[in-house]
């Protein structure tokens, strides 16, 4: 079961990452959501649930067309 997952969210991280480099955004914009995916990419070694729901609401930002910038659901110290 957690090979399962780990793969379906390897699936969902290279489809977003493929969304993110088409996004027709200023570079500015496509930077912030770029290092944004890299650092959710990178948390996924360690916590596939919860990059998975951050990847969740990442997709939800892009869906509905807001602006991204910080990694807004991660909660600040």
């Amino acid at each position: 079961m957690t090979e399962e997952l780990h793969q379906q969210l390897a699936r969902r991280l290279r489809d977003a990452h493929r969304r993110v480099a088409s996004l027709d955004v200023d570079e500015d914009e496509k930077r912030r959501v770029a290092t944004r995916l890299i650092a959710l990419t990178d948390a996924s070694k360690r916590d596939v649930t919860r990059a998975s729901v951050r990847l969740d609401l990442l997709l939800a930002d892009l869906d509905a067309g807001r602006r991204l910038g910080p990694d807004v659901d991660e909660p600040t110290a």
